[in-house]
């Protein structure tokens, strides 16, 4: 008799259904078992409003978490970086796999980079983090832009340069790549010029807790060292007391000496959208081995982020 398959939960996006099927390919290596996926509509998928109004936090994650505590689903795949910094008793982080490209990119008409867009160039993104970065460097490079709301799936965001309603539209690499459209790339954005969202282009496998076995079959998908940079990263988002709606940026990243891993470093943005003001700041020690000492290293920097200022950058907070 073959075992009973895994129900992976799932968002309905093409691009959650392609790094979810990644996941259960990997899943059915170390546990043996099929795995099936289970699609699930959330309420960040079916409104058309601006993250930003609907609270941002979470919107992508209830449904799927609460698929779990029912026992609808053994475990679920997401998005790191749309995960709320709290996690719930119930439920274990049992893996982060392998970060993918944590940088943002440009997809721009006429295969055009950031730098080449003509003045007044339209961009499109549904990001705070990303407009006040674009909109500081424009400003301190002499570049003339207009940072446009969008909200919609990949397909629906590069519609709008093809058609013709934007100069340019970003978008995260991680996402790209793992729909197989990394080619439509037209620039990728160094992360001196914009900080990705902390956790970008990593995942998150969730099960409840007191599914120990499966939490340790899945366990064997950790990477370490993504885990202790996304811990960092979502540390000091926390400490920020910011959603996934707030205009932070975040990576750590392992600096090392030849093939010897010496340090973490962890740098983070926040600023107005407007990219008048941005708090930037970074800090660099050992690698963290511990999930304490990852959250340390996080919860450090952001206290120097709020010292110079960062809590006035905000925008809304949660009180």
């Amino acid at each position: 008799m073959t075992e009973k398959a895994l129900r992976l939960g799932t968002r309905r996006s093409k691009l959650a259904m392609a790094q979810s099927g990644q996941v259960a390919d990997a899943v059915s290596q170390v546990t043996g078992r099929p795995v099936e996926l289970v699609e699930i509509t959330t309420y960040g998928d079916v409104s058309r409003e601006h993250l930003a109004q609907i609270g941002g936090t979470g919107v992508f994650v209830a449904a799927l978490r609460e698929a779990l505590a029912r026992g609808e689903v053994d475990f679920a795949v997401h998005s790191l970086k749309d995960l709320p910094t709290t996690q719930p008793d119930e439920l274990v982080l049992a893996a982060v796999p392998e970060r993918e490209d944590p940088r943002d990119v440009i997809v721009a008409r006429d295969a055009l980079k950031f730098t080449d867009l003509p003045r007044g160039a339209r961009i499109g993104t549904g990001s705070p983090r990303r407009m006040a970065q674009l909109n500081a460097y424009a400003r301190t490079h002499g570049l003339d832009i207009e940072t446009v709301p969008v909200r919609g799936n990949v397909d629906t965001r590069i519609g709008f340069v093809h058609k013709g309603e934007l100069d340019a539209v970003v978008l995260a690499a991680a996402g790209l790549n793992r729909i197989g459209r990394a080619d439509e790339v037209t620039d990728f954005l160094s992360v001196d010029t914009v900080l990705p969202a902390p956790g970008q282009g990593a995942l998150a496998i969730e099960c409840a807790a007191d599914n120990a076995d499966l939490a340790a079959a899945l366990a064997e998908l950790d990477d370490p060292f993504t885990r202790a940079a996304v811990t960092a990263e979502r540390s000091l988002l926390a400490a920020l007391e910011a959603g996934c709606s707030a205009p932070v940026g975040a990576l750590a990243d392992l600096l090392a000496d030849g093939q010897i891993v010496k340090e973490m470093r962890l740098r983070a943005v926040v600023g107005t959208t407007d990219g008048s003001t941005l708090v930037q700041l970074s800090t660099t020690g050992p690698v963290p081995h511990t999930h304490e000492q990852a959250m340390a290293l996080g919860r450090e920097l952001a206290t120097e982020m709020l010292a110079q200022g960062a809590a006035g950058l905000m925008g809304e907070r949660a009180h």
